[in-house]
Formats: C-alpha cells, structure tokens, sequence
C-alpha cells in the first residue's frame, strides 16, 4: 500500500525511504528554486536553514496540489563560510566546488515538509558538519575520472555512502541527513498518523 508521494526526483532520498522499506510514489515538483534563493537573499534573510525549508515547503506544494495527501517534500543546501553552493553542471565546476571545500568544515542543511490537502502540517530541519580533508591536487584527478558525470548528481560533487567518502576528515551528523532527508523525525509522523505501526 503506497503511503505517500515523494515530491522529489533524488536518488539519495528514494534510497533512504526504500531502504527503511517504506512504500510511496514519486513526483517531480515542479519549483523555480533560483526565484526563491534569490528573492530570500535580496529580502537580507541569513537564516540557511530557512531557506532550505521554504524550499522544502514550495516543493511539496507544487506536488501536493495534483496528488493525494500526504506528500513529502525536502530540500538540501551546502553552505561553507557563508557561501551556499550550487550543484555543479559541468565536471570542471565540481572540480572547483571541491577544491574550495578542501581543508574546510561545510554543513549541509536538509529540511522536509509534509502536507496534507495543500497545508503543511509537518516539518523539520537538521545540521551535518562535514570536515573535508587536505586531499592533493592527484587525488582530486583520480576521484574526478572515476567519477565521472555521477559528481554532477550532488551539490557537493560527492557521494558519501561511496568513494565520496574518501574525501573527507571528520563527519558529525545524521547519516540520512548527509543524504538529503533527515529520516527518523519523519517515521515519528508517519507513526502518529497512524500509517505505519506503532
């Protein structure tokens, strides 16, 4: 039985809620998130976590208008030293994205909405500090052509449940967080909406 739909095309999210064996549709939503980052910007709001959910939230709506109830939205963002950065297009971006991040604490910001019959009626936003390491410009090369285009897949360049794992010095945060969706707080709703056992 398909317990909700997943406003979201991310494989990282599909996997965490596969993996919890957890049964949903997925559709994708249908957002311009340049508009709000920078109309959230320009109105001098600072608050990263914010943003990630007012994204979260525009996501899920846009879903939820043409699906039936619930639906789950989520948003991540990479911010280091006040910069948030984008997913790269091109594998020369994603070069320069890691080289920036190289040596430096970013944190990732993953927020989630819920809503039922166009009205949020659950969300939450969560923190991972992710150390990367001092790597050298030929392990770069080497994580590059290995990779290949899946770098382009993460705003980060990395995917830390694989090789991208390599890249890093310390993490401190939910593993499915890092992924892009904070699970455990979203098993408690789905618990006390009584569509998953208690």
């Amino acid at each position: 039985m398909t317990t909700f739909v997943l406003a979201s095309q991310s494989a990282g999210r599909r996997m965490v809620l596969e993996n919890a064996g957890l049964e949903f549709t997925c559709a994708s939503p249908q957002v311009d998130e340049e508009s709000i980052r920078k109309a959230f910007l320009a109105a001098g709001r600072k608050d990263h976590g914010a943003l990630a959910l007012e994204l979260a939230r525009a996501k899920t709506l846009a879903v939820a208008r043409d699906h039936d109830p619930p639906v789950l939205g989520g948003d991540q963002l990479l911010v280091c030293e006040e910069r948030i950065f984008s997913k790269p297009a091109t594998i020369e971006e994603a070069r320069a994205n890691l080289q920036a991040l190289r040596g430096k604490t970013h944190h990732l910001i993953s927020a989630m909405a819920v809503a039922k019959n166009d009205t949020i009626v659950f969300e939450y936003v969560d923190r991972a500090a992710m150390t990367m390491r001092r790597f050298s410009d030929a392990f770069l090369d080497g994580y590059l052509d290995t990779m290949g285009k899946k770098v382009l897949r993460s705003v980060g360049g990395y995917q830390i449940e694989g090789l991208g794992v390599q890249l890093f010095d310390h993490i401190d945060g939910d593993w499915q967080t890092i992924i892009g969706l904070p699970l455990l707080p979203f098993l408690h709703w789905l618990r006390e909406e009584g569509l998953l056992l208690s």
